[in-house]
């Protein structure tokens, strides 16, 4: 399929094997876009790169300096950028009372003003419009504990598109979030080899089961094409999570306890 044919797509955040920019990128390239895809290191974003037939570069997003230098290189290399995501996030879990100083400006450089710089040099590079697009999380709207660093940084950003997509739709720019729940990624491994964990979620989802990142790369690809009217919006791509809550630690402890219970004594009956 070619639904992003001729379009320019900057993906940061795709240099971890297996995460969801490298999952987003390699759906865009397969739909005909020209990809340059960025992160921190150079060797997962080379490999990508050569799979997909793109370009890659090195950014830190934090470093407003080589994020004008990714879009710089971007156009240099392939002309005006249609579409812009970022896929980037740290995902500190930490007691309110027990995050430092030193935490917060950490989540404050990475998840508020690295978007900030990323949608600042998107809007210069998008000289024929576009869209940009932002992963948030569910998170930034309903309640997880030993999250509030987390959770505040994307709330925030999800506010800074918003101001954007108000800005800048004059000039056919579009910008929107995309808010995932728990997603199986090189983030959330730990979690995902715990069924009992993965299940504590699952049964607060509406539908059934939890997001896989291939839902939210679908999501990303109908915000990066032409068809898409919308602007401003917070897409809750998390299964119907949103309308329910996430579970609580102390529920997330008792299933594991449970399940390690039941483990040990189905193998004294065996």
């Amino acid at each position: 399929m070619t639904r992003l044919a001729g379009k320019t797509a900057v993906i940061l955040g795709a240099a971890g094997p297996g995460n969801l920019g490298q999952t987003i990128a390699r759906l865009f390239a397969r739909e005909g876009a020209r990809v340059m895809v960025a992160g921190r290191r150079p060797e997962p974003l080379e490999s990508l790169a050569g799979d997909i037939g793109g370009a890659w570069a090195v950014c830190d997003i934090t470093r407003k300096a080589e994020v004008d230098a990714l879009l710089a290189a971007t156009v240099e290399r392939f002309g005006p950028v249609h579409v812009g995501v970022n896929a980037t996030g740290w995902g500190l879990v930490k007691p309110f009372l027990d995050t430092t100083e030193e935490d917060l400006a950490a989540m404050a450089a990475l998840q508020f003003h690295g978007p900030f710089f990323f949608m600042q040099a998107l809007v210069r590079a998008m000289t024929e419009g576009g869209s940009i697009i932002q992963i948030s999380s569910a998170t930034a709207t309903i309640m997880l504990e030993d999250h509030a660093a987390y959770m505040g940084t994307k709330a925030g950003t999800d506010h800074v598109v918003r101001c954007v997509a108000n800005e800048f739709g004059g000039r056919g720019i579009r910008a929107n979030s995309i808010s995932p729940g728990i997603t199986e990624s090189p983030m959330t491994a730990k979690a995902f080899r715990n069924p009992a964990v993965v299940e504590s979620f699952r049964k607060e989802y509406p539908l059934g089961r939890v997001g896989t990142q291939d839902d939210i790369a679908a999501a990303a690809l109908w915000l990066a094409g032409d068809d898409c009217f919308m602007t401003g919006e917070n897409l809750q791509v998390n299964g119907g999570l949103t309308l329910r809550r996430n579970p609580r630690n102390q529920e997330i402890i008792d299933a594991v306890t449970a399940a390690r219970a039941k483990r040990e004594a189905e193998a004294k009956g065996a």
